[in-house]
């Protein structure tokens, strides 16, 4: 065999067998640990591209079939129901965003919407602020109530957290809380300009409503909250410290929210 001896052919098969038996547990423990992270909520995709950023090589078929191997499979769940009342009186915005899903930077777009959470006690209400450009949760606030002090909350802790320098379009639905006139004069308090979906069209305010979503399938259909507060405690640990910080975003290049900001600012 081109002066290599049979034994020695034999060796070095077997050193490369073990070689790749040894990469596989490697890569089937990384595996193990992304997901953990993720609160076992990342599928194949989500789970390669982190390998990737991690600087190994490894396709997403490889990544299920490990996957399937070790008996790990994403724990969300799919419902959906509307929350927003737009039968009012009060004036709109136009579409201004038109369904323009894109940002130059941080704080040029701010899309904000509500939804809900079942505890035993009742429903909570969370209204959130989205920047479009990274992703990030930049404001959020829940309640027993769906007011408009709980979007008022919201958009003041996501001003007093970006304190934005240029002027931010802000885009809602035509719901009664975004339309009261003590949130609208809050907008030109901070010198935003106003943007609300057409009437009945959901797909207006599409990343916003697409976070809500994954926050109930990756959270509240998982859990079962006996209160409010607990519900409260549980939405803030989602956020605060895996959604904004540690949960990779397709929209975003598989970078978290904060990274996203982050390397904003760096080349900026």
């Amino acid at each position: 065999m081109n002066g290599v001896s049979r034994s020695g052919y034999y060796q070095w098969t077997r050193r490369k067998e073990s070689e790749r038996k040894k990469r596989r547990e490697r890569l089937k423990q990384q595996i193990s640990r992304i997901f953990l992270e993720s609160r076992r909520l990342y599928g194949s995709p989500k789970i390669a591209q982190v390998l990737r950023q991690q600087g190994m090589r490894v396709s997403e078929k490889t990544v299920a079939r490990i996957m399937q191997e070790l008996g790990l499979k994403s724990r969300t769940v799919r419902k959906y129901k509307a929350t927003t009342n737009s039968r009012h009186n009060l004036p709109v915005h136009d579409n201004v965003l038109n369904q323009q899903f894109t940002a130059q930077a941080p704080n040029q777009v701010w899309m904000a919407d509500i939804t809900y959470v079942p505890t035993d006690e009742g429903w909570l209400y969370v209204a959130s602020v989205m920047d479009l450009y990274t992703r990030k949760i930049v404001g959020w606030h829940a309640d027993e109530r769906m007011t408009k002090e709980l979007v008022l909350q919201a958009l003041d802790q996501a001003y007093s957290r970006q304190r934005p320098k240029g002027k931010v379009l802000h885009h809602s639905d035509r719901g009664s809380q975004y339309a009261s006139h003590e949130y609208q004069q809050r907008l030109l308090k901070y010198g935003m300009k106003g943007s609300m979906s057409r009437k009945g069209n959901c797909y207006d305010n599409a990343c916003i409503e697409s976070f809500h979503s994954i926050l109930k399938k990756e959270l509240v259909y998982l859990e079962k909250f006996k209160t409010h507060k607990e519900a409260q405690s549980k939405i803030f640990e989602y956020i605060e410290f895996f959604y904004n910080r540690k949960r990779v975003h397709s929209a975003i290049g598989y970078l978290t929210p904060i990274q996203c900001e982050q390397m904003y600012d760096y080349v900026a």
